[in-house]
């Protein structure tokens, strides 16, 4: 999907993009808020306007990749087998247009080019207990960390958790510290084996604090438990690399609050987290518009993997069944305790390899039921033959995903520009390695030409 850059966008464009967004929401909120595992018990399919039911009844995976998703594979030409209805047109065109563009700046990541499961641009200290996906976003955040710490001088920079700096949970706090000696140690027999080629600049480790990040307790409950070894005014640079829920709104609080922090990298994730309200939405301009609200089903939408799925949908494996099935379990649940709606089932492994009976019967189990309870076996195999149906459902719902985070997102930008600051919205990471790719970048002096350095793939 091509979307729309931030960056493209001013202040009264960026205004007017969430007022368009509202609106588009609120059209289309019935398939947002519908739970994919009540597409029988609620007759979802039932929902859609009949043309829309004509024109996606029967669509392969691939071909709902491809036509509805606008992700083709690799060479692939989109061919239409009918003449689709101009609202089914205009809403796939509206999620295109009005989603913030995920797509970097390169197209497949360099480090990658000779080995899928090892960064080039890393050593092998490096990556030790480092996957792929985490490889790409440190090395990323990193580089754009230090460019942006360059342009704005910054002495310290704040890495709010996951383990890093400031974080809530002693137990990953011991296991980073940990690592940083395993890293250090290795760092020091490279040395000795290869002076020639390893760096010997002075290292020091990452000073860690065991601190839960309150948004309401500013400034001194983030400065007082860190180190300042520099003279002078600290100047501090705050990042969070898939800051969860209500983490990333405290990182833009700070931020926005204590006078010590000049830039902030932000990559959030989890928006189904978010306090409702307080974690959205932040700006005056998106609180005032009629339609912003955003419950907890269309903020849990928003972070799935949309390209991921996509795919999913083009190797049109047996996996994708697993919708149909759930929701096939639901109506068996309701009818055994109609009470009970939407209970957890915990994971249920080699869904594909099961008949639905006896996906069935497992997660009964799971959820506290008979697993004996009588089947209509007949009931659930029209279930089954409905699998295309469920997958075009969910696929729609995947449509107009980007365009509640974007809302998300956007609502964060005009916080921090209604208080005078410069901030911008980067896609950093590969959509494909990492869903949750952009980044909120803010200073306190105009950004200007940094940003295309910033946003750059080094080769």
């Amino acid at each position: 999907m091509p979307g729309i850059s931030a960056r493209g966008l001013s202040h009264e464009g960026r205004k007017q993009l969430a007022v368009n967004l509202t609106r588009v929401l609120a059209l289309y909120r019935s398939i947002l808020d519908a739970y994919i595992i009540e597409f029988f018990t609620d007759n979802l399919w039932d929902t859609l306007p009949c043309s829309w039911q004509e024109a996606l009844d029967g669509l392969k995976p691939p071909q709902l990749a491809t036509m509805l998703l606008g992700m083709p594979g690799e060479g692939e030409v989109v061919r239409y087998r009918s003449v689709w209805p101009l609202t089914l047109l205009a809403l796939k065109s509206t999620a295109c247009a009005l989603a913030f563009t995920r797509m970097p700046g390169f197209q497949t990541p360099s480090e990658f080019l000779e080995n899928p499961s090892q960064s080039s641009r890393l050593t092998a200290p490096f990556r030790k207990h480092v996957r792929p996906k985490k490889q790409h976003e440190i090395r990323r955040l990193g580089e754009l960390v230090k460019k942006l710490s360059d342009f704005t001088g910054c002495t310290q920079v704040v890495d709010v958790g996951s383990g890093q700096s400031i974080e809530g949970d002693q137990r990953l706090v011991e296991r980073a510290q940990r690592l940083d000696q395993e890293l250090l140690q290795a760092l020091e027999k490279e040395e000795k084996r290869n002076p020639q080629v390893v760096q010997t600049s002075p290292r020091h480790s990452p000073h860690h604090v065991v601190r839960w990040v309150d948004p309401t307790a500013l400034c001194e409950e983030l400065l007082l438990p860190l180190e300042n070894p520099c003279q002078g005014r600290a100047r501090l640079l705050l990042t969070g690399l898939h800051a969860c829920g209500d983490l990333s709104v405290a990182l833009l609080r700070h931020f926005s609050c204590c006078p010590e922090v000049v830039a902030l990298a932000s990559v959030g994730c989890c928006y189904m987290k978010l306090s409702d309200p307080g974690g959205y939405p932040l700006s005056q301009w998106v609180a005032g518009l009629p339609g912003y609200e955003l419950p907890y089903r269309l903020r849990e939408g928003a972070c799935h993997a949309l390209e991921e799925y996509a795919e999913r949908l083009q190797k049109a494996g047996p996996g994708l069944r697993t919708h149909c099935y759930r929701a096939a379990l639901e109506t068996v649940i309701r009818r055994a305790r109609p009470e009970l709606r939407r209970p957890g089932v915990q994971g249920i492994p080699r869904v594909h390899e099961l008949k639905i009976e006896e996906y069935v019967q497992r997660g009964l189990q799971r959820v506290g039921l008979d697993p004996q309870l009588p089947l209509n076996l007949a009931a659930l195999q029209a279930h089954v033959a409905q699998e295309n149906r469920v997958v075009a459902f969910f696929s729609l719902a995947l449509l107009l995903a980007p365009l509640v985070e974007t809302l998300i997102l956007l609502d964060r930008l005009l916080y921090l520009q209604e208080q005078g600051f410069h901030a911008e919205l980067l896609p950093i990471f590969s959509p494909e390695l990492s869903p949750r790719n952009l980044v909120l970048v803010a200073t306190k002096m105009p950004l200007g030409q940094a940003l295309s350095v910033l946003e750059t793939e080094d080769s």
